[in-house]
């Protein structure tokens, strides 16, 4: 069975990534060009010309249409061939899909499901995201060698963070703290606290803190397709309150994974946090650091993908700390089923 959830809201490009010229990227493993208008709005059609199906990014751009680098066909921005040279009748069977695409977060978002159910109000609310004194780092990609759900089971476990990643964010200290998990609707909340325990160096340095504090982090997923995991150092004995953890040193760490083949993913991710604001330096080793993090969970997750490709198992055993990435897997097995038309419980866990 399709892993694919065609109705939600998908990450096609950062915003930057799309201008006057054909951009081709498979989604969910149907050929897509992107491309502007005139105006500036993003456009999405089928990449594949109605007559003999050569990729429409093989073509050219005049105007607001699509020229077919084969024959010249015009296709406009609702996927209509407006003009076939040589000939004044246009077939009713010359067209090609156009999908919905919003603009919003810097990114190019698109709808791969019913046009119909094409809801704005469910691309997914960035948290912070342009609120004066939270940097935004954005604009970042990685091309990740993996099924998305392998990723997503990956996202939604604190415990290989330890042993996976030695070299970056790995912590033996938290290894034997237990992590709670709960569920509403299609939003999965990995947590643990570690409460009144000396900051670690990054943190001293960054947000001043000298005394114990208490440190956190959310591991969130919004089935079908986004991460986001929330970092907070704050002054221990204070409630755990949004209005506490935000006078503290916190970070949202997203990714948006966009299925590519059943084998392989897009994985485009963001960073928003409220401390080191306007320091280039502080930004450029973070960059660095995460991109770094993520490959090493590309090269972990693409070694599982090809055992379990190769034996037809998922895992012979299970272990307390699946009980987050199982319920992710469950919930995406679900919509991928019964193709739930959303992104986002409107019940999330706050």
């Amino acid at each position: 069975m399709t892993t694919f959830i065609r109705n939600a809201w998908y990450v096609a490009a950062w915003s930057k990534d799309i201008g006057r010229s054909l951009t081709a990227r498979r989604i969910l493993g149907e050929p897509v060009v992107l491309y502007r208008k005139e105006d500036g709005a993003p456009a999405a059609l089928l990449d594949r010309c109605a007559h003999k199906l050569l990729p429409l990014s093989m073509g050219r751009i005049i105007g607001n249409v699509v020229q077919c680098g084969y024959h010249g066909m015009e296709y406009d921005c609702t996927g209509k061939c407006v003009r076939i040279p040589g000939q004044d009748v246009v077939p009713p069977k010359a067209v090609v899909r156009s999908f919905p695409v919003v603009e919003r977060y810097d990114a190019v978002w698109i709808w791969m499901g019913d046009a119909a159910l094409a809801d704005e109000a469910l691309i997914h609310r960035i948290e912070r995201h342009g609120v004066p004194g939270w940097a935004v780092i954005d604009g970042q990609y990685q091309h990740h060698r993996t099924n998305y759900v392998i990723i997503a089971e990956n996202l939604q476990d604190p415990a290989h963070t330890t042993y996976a990643h030695r070299s970056t964010i790995g912590n033996p200290a938290a290894s034997e703290v237990p992590v709670k998990v709960e569920q509403k609707g299609n939003h999965v909340v990995s947590w643990r606290w570690t409460n009144s325990v000396p900051p670690p160096p990054i943190d001293r340095d960054l947000g001043g803190f000298t005394g114990l504090v208490d440190r956190c982090q959310y591991y969130n997923y919004f089935a079908p397709c986004v991460s986001r995991v929330d970092v907070v150092t704050m002054r221990d004995g204070l409630d755990h309150t949004e209005e506490n953890m935000d006078l503290g040193q916190r970070a949202f760490s997203y990714k948006f994974l966009t299925p590519e083949t059943e084998g392989t993913t897009h994985f485009f991710w963001m960073h928003v946090r409220n401390f080191g604001v306007g320091n280039a330096e502080l930004e450029a080793s973070l960059i660095e650091g995460m991109n770094r993090t993520f490959e090493e969970d590309n090269v972990i997750c693409g070694a599982i993908q090809l055992e379990q490709v190769a034996t037809g198992i998922r895992q012979h055993t299970f272990l307390a700390i699946d009980a987050g990435p199982a319920r992710v897997r469950r919930v995406l097995e679900q919509m991928a089923a019964n193709e739930i038309p959303t992104t986002q419980s409107k019940t999330e866990i706050s």
